[in-house]
């Protein structure tokens, strides 16, 4: 047969088990206070990394509208100019200015929220901020687009303001690249 259990003695038990009972209550303690310590940390963190994340998201925004912005006024307002579709007795004369007028005011909309964009980057901000009155002339050069009244004179105020912008952009270190909005885009403005 079985020869009868041994039993340990009470320092062997000691030994053994007390130690088996700090451990859980060890890691409970440093978990809390891991997490308070990081909890510290995570106060300043946050504001320098969303800080850089704004400015880069400035930049990508005002891309983005501002190549929105060029690309409306190159296809729907300075190419059709220059292909001759605001003449007097060109085909689709009417049509073309339509679209024309539609393209200024998307083009306006676009470039007011580029600049608010280019403000969370202050490089960014300082390179576009002579341009908010050149920006602010263009608001009522959509009408006169639809009517065709000194058409040449607006393109050329369209063209320059797009310009200027682009060229801000590009010392700012935010190259701007045309997009042509898809007409549903146009249309919401």
């Amino acid at each position: 047969m079985h020869p009868p259990p041994v039993r340990p003695s009470a320092a062997a038990v000691r030994r053994v088990f007390v130690p088996r009972a700090f451990v859980p209550l060890l890691l409970c303690c440093a978990l809390l206070f891991g997490t308070a310590a990081c909890g510290g940390d995570s106060d300043a963190s946050p504001s320098a990394t969303s800080s850089a994340e704004r400015q880069k998201f400035a930049k990508t925004r005002f891309v983005a509208n501002a190549g929105l912005a060029a690309g409306a006024t190159y296809q729907w307002i300075v190419k059709p100019y220059r292909d001759g579709r605001f003449k007097s007795g060109a085909d689709g004369r009417r049509f073309a200015l339509v679209k024309a007028g539609l393209a200024g005011a998307f083009t306006y909309n676009r470039l007011k929220a580029a600049l608010r964009n280019a403000k969370g980057d202050p490089t960014l901000a300082k390179a576009v901020a002579p341009l908010a009155a050149g920006v602010e002339a263009l608001k009522d050069l959509p009408s006169k687009l639809r009517k065709g009244d000194s058409t040449e004179a607006v393109v050329g105020s369209f063209d320059g303001a797009i310009n200027s912008v682009k060229d801000a952009g590009r010392s700012a270190g935010a190259e701007v690249k045309d997009k042509v909005p898809s007409a549903g885009e146009l249309a919401k403005g």
